[in-house]
């Protein structure tokens, strides 16, 4: 069986690593082919990815950068194509809902090779958000759809796909809800994690400290949204003595650099408010595993806060992730700093409680498994 595999941003190297590495124990049986679209370039944000997981290196990179998501994608779908034609793969394995994710869906779905969507079933129910019109769109063009959570397998269902056994085909979808492949990377690399000493001393994640991430475009290019945010942050950070660790994005940097030095000043002159270099898969589990708190905009870092039993502020009108807030364990916030401050001091008395709700930490194993019998059939 040969499969080739997309990816382009962040999350999706590292979900990669999951099914990278059930697929290293079948090597005799399953061929992977790895296409990086480039979509994120920068070192920081990629190729450290490669090296710390143990993923094998790409066998194509796109090169594709930024751009509007029309160029991007249009590049991505010309370039995907012509490796498919070229590859002959059984199956496209995309990820999660990023231009890439979209590029080859369309691009398999044109010459009929059979697509399998990881992270299927997901919804915000907002089509404003560039992820959600990818997400359903790869959705209803893909043979195998693997949702890691009951939510999303509800999701499916509701939008007219069936239960069913094979065989399967994009007509005749296979639909599964089988767990997470960040929970599976999660376990399997936290003690790894726990023992980056020289970051965790750099950091001083000995001491209290919340979590914090901003990226997303709604919160960024809005300069007072994100003025917003940092000003929230740092009177949480001087009310209660408290470290902000927030890894930052270079598109999330070069935004911050451009708000006026007067409106940042009392940000920046805070010493326990620390804005760093974007953080390796590994630092980021190190950071969740010892902060006393998650906030964030990113829909990976809520499920992480999750898996290490952390309270969690979303910076984002709804979330994907509704089981995090239907547990008690996460509250919607947007940018509306009252909301914010006034979760921030319920969740610091709040006793929580974390029941499993993405799966056993075998999810690739399943998802693999279904690949190969979908192939037979």
């Amino acid at each position: 069986m040969k499969i080739v595999t997309i990816i382009g941003a962040r999350p999706q190297i590292i979900k990669a690593a999951a099914l990278s590495r059930a697929i290293a124990d079948f090597s005799h049986q399953v061929e992977e082919i790895i296409v990086h679209t480039g979509q994120h370039y920068d070192p920081g944000m990629s190729d450290v990815f490669f090296t710390e997981l143990g993923i094998p290196q790409p066998n194509y990179n796109l090169g594709v950068g930024s751009g509007s998501h029309g160029a991007q994608t249009a590049t991505m779908i010309s370039g995907i194509e012509a490796i498919l034609l070229n590859e002959k793969p059984d199956w496209l394995v995309v990820y999660g809902d990023t231009n890439s994710t979209l590029a080859g869906a369309v691009a398999a779905s044109k010459i009929h090779i059979p697509i399998a969507h990881i992270e299927a079933g997901l919804r915000s129910f907002n089509k404003a958000m560039p992820e959600e019109v990818n997400r359903i769109m790869c959705d209803h063009v893909s043979t195998l759809l693997f949702a890691p959570t009951e939510a999303g397998y509800r999701n499916l269902l509701s939008e007219g796909f069936k239960e069913q056994t094979g065989p399967y085909n994009a007509n005749r979808p296979g639909i599964f809800h089988c767990g997470d492949l960040m929970y599976d990377n999660s376990m399997y690399f936290a003690e790894l994690a726990s023992q980056k000493l020289e970051f965790i001393e750099q950091n001083k994640l000995n001491e209290r400290f919340i979590l914090a991430t901003i990226h997303r475009n709604a919160n960024t290019d809005d300069p007072e949204r994100l003025l917003t945010l940092l000003n929230t942050l740092n009177t949480i950070s001087v009310e209660d003595n408290i470290r902000i660790i927030l890894p930052v994005h270079p598109r999330t940097r070069k935004m911050i650099d451009a708000l006026d030095s007067t409106t940042t000043e009392a940000v920046f002159r805070n010493p326990l408010f620390n804005l760093c270099e974007p953080a390796s898969f590994l630092e980021m589990i190190a950071l969740e595993q010892r902060a006393e708190m998650v906030i964030t905009d990113s829909g990976g870092v809520q499920k992480e806060a999750y898996y290490f039993k952390k309270p969690c502020i979303i910076l984002r009108p709804e979330t994907e992730w509704i089981e995090l807030v239907e547990q008690g364990c996460a509250q919607i916030c947007d940018a509306n700093a009252g909301k914010i401050r006034a979760a921030y001091h319920h969740f610091k008395s709040a006793k929580l409680e974390f029941p499993p709700l993405f799966g056993d930490g075998k999810a690739a194993r399943f998802m693999l498994q279904q690949l190969w019998d979908a192939k037979r059939n």
